[in-house]
């Protein structure tokens, strides 16, 4: 017998073998558990080990931060308050006929119980939130979000920090024209745009507008014309078809394809054009719904053109005109810092991700201004509330001071002859929103959205194969007329959008015009504040602002 470590045993050729393996088997064992026990110390150290580098950075970045929000929020503070100048009917006219107040308690006369408005404004001069649920109200329609116009705002102009024109007065000569467009644009509503030049009701429209005092649209020689009926009034407005190119080109959007035909209403589909319907309005009670058209259409018509805005959200129609201008591959704003870099390009910078985020953020902020100017400043009444002052008038219910040109107009006798009163049609069942008319929110949001693509893509570029609808909307024609520029076309989707809700019904041309002037002030602050945050070099973006003149940010 041998000694050692085979010592009492009988040794074979097997045993042998397995014995290697149990010992191969031991040391690999051992040397995982070894890598494994290294491996969970090598990440606790480089867990608890900082890049010393980078907090000593960190560090110092905080306090320059903080330095910078400091500095901004000192040059807004330096800023001169403005002056909130509004139109004085709440003093003219103390029962509030000239006033907003759909869904408070009302006679029958469509007028507000005085007990109710009064507390409403009590509200509004208090701030308390408590104060608004204690608003009077009769029908299940609510205010809408009065409490916004008190909301601050950390990043770009607060909402107390900007103004506008006071809105038109109830008495006089302008407020009467744009009632008068609204009454035309309702009767004309089913009318395609591409036959505004044979159609004799439109002829009658323009001839109508031409007529009046005060009219602020777009003219030529001094008159309306068929081809600038219930257009807008920025450069770009009147080239080429009524409809933008951004609201009848196809979106890409990502790898989805689409086409901007929408789900549109009947021909006719108009509501609260008789008395009992409107008096309900006004206490905030509505039934019946818009009654759909089976077949997907291109915004063919002004009717067409209320159901988009009245579904449209927020900034969607801006991000599908980013899609489509990146589709084209639109060139960038000369001022783009990545254009001649020969390294870069942009992405959460002065890329398309940049474009997205914006849309939000001046979205919000113009918002907040516009709800601001509304419920604060003006509270002007809402067409269709000036629209019953009219039928009461004319009916001899109850005299009012309203201009001659609106109540002597063919737009009203040509209602009248229609529906049988000379109220404002609806195209929505529930009216107007539940807030007041100056400014329009849409417009707002519209003029703070095309500012920033403006100032992302060049306007000068040519869009190429340009389109327009056939006069039912099936189906998208060549356009062969004038060149088409970004620039010109991003105006137009934002008069196509604030006119969209005249055709409504629910705000006047002012609205509009104002309310994108708010919007596109909104984002250039907004711009010209975010000009301090980059790392590139940037000079800033220049474009053209919706008076014509040109502004770099």
């Amino acid at each position: 017998m041998r000694g050692g470590l085979l010592s009492g045993h009988a040794w074979s050729r097997r045993d042998f073998l397995s014995g290697v393996k149990s010992a191969a088997l031991v040391a690999l064992t051992a040397s995982r558990l070894s890598f494994t026990a290294w491996q969970e110390s090598t990440v606790e150290a480089a867990e608890a080990v900082p890049c010393t580098s980078i907090a000593q950075i960190a560090a110092k970045r905080a306090d320059l931060a903080y330095a910078l929000r400091e500095r901004l929020a000192m040059r807004q503070r330096l800023v001169p308050m403005p002056d909130f100048p509004c139109n004085g009917d709440e003093q003219l006219f103390p029962d509030a006929i000239a006033s907003f107040t759909k869904t408070l308690p009302h006679n029958d006369l469509g007028e507000v119980r005085l007990d109710a408005y009064a507390k409403l404004l009590a509200a509004l001069q208090s701030a308390d939130p408590d104060a608004f649920e204690a608003i009077p109200q009769r029908g299940s329609i609510k205010l809408v979000n009065p409490q916004a116009a008190f909301a601050y705002e950390l990043e770009g102009p607060d909402s107390h920090h900007m103004s506008m024109p006071a809105a038109p007065s109830f008495v006089v000569p302008q407020s009467a024209s744009e009632m008068v467009e609204l009454y035309w644009q309702a009767l004309t509503r089913d009318i395609p745009f591409a036959e505004y030049e044979t159609n004799p009701l439109t002829q009658q429209a323009a001839s109508d507008l031409s007529r009046m005092t005060t009219f602020q649209g777009p003219k030529e020689k001094k008159r309306v014309t068929k081809r600038t009926l219930f257009r807008g009034d920025t450069p770009g407005d009147l080239t080429g078809p009524y409809i933008s190119q951004f609201l009848a080109k196809p979106v890409q959007y990502g790898a989805a394809p689409m086409e901007q035909r929408i789900q549109t209403a009947v021909a006719g589909d108009d509501f609260a054009s008789d008395y009992r319907t409107w008096l309900n309005l006004q206490q905030g009670t509505y039934s019946g719904k818009n009654q759909i058209d089976k077949t997907p259409r291109y915004i063919r018509n002004g009717r067409d053109l209320t159901i988009y805005v009245h579904q449209d959200m927020a900034y969607h129609p801006y991000v599908s005109a980013a899609f489509i201008l990146m589709a084209m591959n639109a060139p960038l704003n000369a001022g783009n810092p990545y254009i001649h870099s020969k390294t870069q390009v942009g992405f959460a910078t002065f890329g398309y991700p940049h474009i997205f985020y914006l849309f939000g953020s001046v979205c919000n902020r113009a918002l907040k201004c516009a709800w601001f100017q509304k419920w604060l400043v003006n509270r002007r009444l809402r067409p269709e509330e000036f629209g019953g002052r009219i039928h009461n008038h004319l009916t001899a219910n109850k005299g009012y001071l309203i201009h001659n040109d609106v109540l002597y107009s063919d737009a009203v006798q040509e209602t009248s002859r229609r529906f049988g009163t000379f109220l404002l049609p609806q195209a929505y069942p529930e009216g107007a929103p539940a807030h007041p008319s100056y400014p329009s929110g849409h417009a707002t949001m519209a003029g703070a959205c095309i500012t920033v693509l403006k100032a992302f893509f060049d306007e000068s570029f040519v869009i190429p194969n340009p389109a327009v609808p056939n006069a039912d909307g099936t189906a998208l024609l060549h356009y062969n007329g004038q060149s088409l520029t970004v620039g010109g076309e991003l105006n137009k989707l934002g008069a196509n959008i604030a006119l969209g809700r005249d055709f409504a019904g629910i705000h006047y041309r002012t609205d509009g015009i104002e309310g994108m002037k708010l919007g596109e002030a909104v984002a250039i602050s907004v711009l010209g504040e975010l000009k301090s945050t980059y790392n590139e070099k940037f000079d800033g973006f220049t474009f053209t602002r919706l008076d014509g003149t040109k502004i770099t940010v």
